[in-house]
């Protein structure tokens, strides 16, 4: 396509200058033949400058209709290239006040005719003529080439506004995130520390009397109420009110062969082992295992070929969930934040998902939690 451009602008710049050669010879043979292939020669040579040096080809132009207002008689070939010269100047010049060199050129122009010739150009038909061609070719000049920078200016910021749409998203996302946090943070460290120090004066209480423990322990459950009613509002608006689920218990691998009796009902066949023995786990873990597992099966059966292989290990201090599936036929990528997201919660809780496609032609997600409150605690 630049090519083509080249081209045909090339192409352009020649017939310009052929045309500039006729009207020459024209117009210029009835003061004989030197001087039209003079005026010929001299009109090629700055229509081809212009291009390269606009302002210097202006210049020369001005100065050979000068010579020809002198000497006489005045050029048509140059007084019409006079408005070629200037339309290109005042396009492709830097200077902001471009209206300069139109006003330059008219009042050089006009005073060179004054002084030579005033009887021809004291005239309000002269004086009007030579401004209007002049400063008119300077004026449109001047607004093609604001029009074409207004035009630059936009295409440049709907650019940098693509650059930038998201960063500034995943920005907003990781300040709410920071906000949220720090809200939890406020809130449940009132609480828990009001329930620390109760807590440690029930167990002095119960010893030396008894009887006034019930008020220690109405202090406790009054502020663990309080504790789980103010994470409840803070994390309530995260959700959709009228999202159905939020009344549902929270997910845990309890509820993983209803996941996998649903999607087996769709005719996705999902074969399911289970090794060592299930360990009791941390609720914060029990949910991240249960939401890999879920997102993970879903992309299996998306993308795959019918069927998947969900298996559950439970070694030591770790528990460890890995969905492999065949892939199927091509579909159009998905947006990569379903994979993100099980990243994210793996790594909220101390452990790492990897994922990726194997020598066997298969595609294979293992993610490994922690099974012990301790190590969870370590990591956070």
């Amino acid at each position: 396509m630049r090519t083509t451009g080249l081209r045909r602008s090339k192409l352009l710049h020649l017939v310009l200058a052929g045309g500039v050669v006729v009207f020459a010879m024209v117009n210029e043979r009835q003061f004989g033949d030197a001087h039209a292939v003079a005026v010929a020669v001299c009109g090629v040579g700055v229509v081809l400058a212009r291009l390269r040096w606009p302002a210097p080809a202006l210049g020369a132009g001005t100065a050979a209709t000068a010579v020809t207002m002198v000497a006489e008689p005045l050029s048509p070939t140059f007084v019409l290239l006079l408005g070629l010269l200037m339309y290109n100047a005042t396009l492709h010049t830097t200077h902001r006040r471009s209206w300069l060199y139109s006003i330059g050129v008219y009042t050089l122009l006009l005073a060179v005719g004054l002084i030579a010739h005033p009887d021809l150009w004291w005239n309000a038909t002269s004086v009007f003529t030579l401004f209007a061609w002049i400063c008119g070719t300077g004026a449109i000049g001047d607004a093609i080439r604001n029009r074409r920078a207004l035009l630059t200016e936009m295409a440049e910021r709907v650019r940098q506004a693509e650059l930038t749409r998201d960063q500034e998203v995943r920005r907003r996302v990781m300040d709410e995130r920071l906000r949220i946090a720090r809200e939890l943070h406020d809130v449940v460290a009132h609480h828990i520390a009001v329930i620390n120090v109760q807590a440690g004066a029930a167990g002095h209480v119960i010893e030396q009397h008894p009887e006034q423990a019930g008020p220690v322990l109405e202090v406790i459950r009054h502020a663990s109420d309080n504790v789980l009613r103010e994470i409840r509002s803070v994390v309530g608006v995260l959700r959709d009110p009228g999202d159905p689920g939020n009344a549902e218990p929270s997910p845990s691998l309890t509820r993983l062969p209803e996941l996998v009796q649903g999607l087996t009902a769709t005719g996705f066949r999902i074969d399911t082992h289970t090794d060592g023995d299930p360990a009791e786990l941390p609720a914060i873990v029990d949910q991240a295992a249960y939401r890999i597992a879920q997102e993970a099966l879903t992309n299996a059966h998306r993308y795959g070929d019918g069927q998947a292989e969900l298996v559950l290990a439970y070694t030591g201090e770790r528990v460890t969930v890995e969905v492999t599936n065949r892939l199927g036929r091509p579909r159009p990528g998905g947006s990569g934040f379903g994979l993100l997201g099980m990243r994210e919660r793996a790594a909220a809780v101390g452990g790492s998902v990897s994922a990726g496609p194997t020598t066997d032609g298969r595609f294979r997600l293992h993610a490994t939690l922690p099974t012990s409150s301790y190590e969870l605690e370590s990591t956070s």
